[in-house]
């Protein structure tokens, strides 16, 4: 006797078998944000625990709890909604909202009170962190000096910053990495992050410039009066753009390509990131000047 054999695309007991083709994520084209969804989340370096990393109206990277929360409980200063990829800093009108990871960070000291539930969160925040150390899962990043003021002369780096300040479009932003280690943000065909970075190796570079240390036309300089800045004024317009988007050259036209990172700039402001002025230039300046 011959067993007759289970045809193709069933189980043993002839029910149908499902199967799942794999859809490739798009990003629309008026989306105000081309990040994908599966490049917001990571984990805190302080925690551990995950967030989701968005950007607000004004390009700055905000840092939520991945779920939602009741409304109820969180105070009207801390409520944010997401609108087509961006997070705004207020609520939307409905029961739930999203909260800053700040708030509800175990390593980090709250000035105020919150509310009982989410201090409950909190705790098991906490839990969760002390049972990823023991396991060594999980290592706290280690504390970084908080010194506001600006570096001087004696103790300038020898190199290059380790994020420096660049000017595009007439802006200023603050790096999240060197130069050289500026990642191109784009999505492969593969869907991996591309490898390439953002300075093209035989492209058009900026110059290292001492600048008056001010953000913004019209604010007042700091005593210290100059900085030293990456100016990339001189490039072309569609150069910079492709700098501040922080995509390589291979990505700069792809608008069909997607993003798996945010773009590790944040607008320059001489107050708050007094601790990352360097007054005197690199001494790599010959280098990139060369290859401008």
């Amino acid at each position: 006797m011959c067993p007759t054999p289970t045809p193709a695309g069933r189980h043993w007991d002839g029910s149908p078998r499902a199967t799942r083709r794999p859809r490739p994520l798009r990003v629309a084209g008026t989306s105000p944000s081309r990040l994908l969804r599966v490049g917001q989340s990571r984990c805190c370096r302080q925690c551990g625990n995950r967030i989701d990393l968005y950007q607000c109206t004004d390009q700055r990277p905000i840092a939520l709890h991945p779920a939602e929360l009741a409304a109820a409980d969180v105070s009207e200063s801390s409520r944010w909604h997401l609108s087509g990829g961006i997070a705004h800093p207020h609520g939307d009108g409905s029961a739930w909202c999203r909260i800053p990871h700040a708030l509800l960070c175990p390593r980090r000291t709250l000035t105020c009170r919150t509310a009982p539930g989410l201090e409950v969160i909190r705790r098991q925040l906490a839990v969760r962190t002390r049972r990823m150390i023991d396991t060594g899962v999980f290592t706290p990043a280690p504390a970084t000096s908080t010194s506001t003021q600006p570096a001087t002369v004696a103790d300038a780096d020898t190199g290059e910053p380790d994020r420096p300040v660049v000017q595009i479009l007439l802006c200023r932003y603050l790096a999240e990495h060197p130069l050289n280690d500026l990642r191109c943000v784009a999505q492969t065909r593969y869907r991996h992050r591309c490898t390439h970075t953002v300075p093209a190796p035989n492209g058009p570079t900026g110059t290292w410039r001492l600048l008056p240390a001010t953000t913004q036309h019209g604010q007042l300089a700091l005593p210290d009066g100059l900085m030293a800045v990456y100016d990339l004024g001189k490039l072309p317009y569609s150069e910079q753009l492709r700098w501040r988007a922080q995509r390589c050259p291979a990505h700069a036209t792809a608008s069909g390509a997607a993003e798996l990172a945010l773009a590790g700039w944040q607008p320059f402001d001489p107050l708050l990131h007094a601790a990352h002025i360097h007054t005197r230039l690199p001494h790599s300046q010959a280098r990139w000047q060369g290859r401008g």
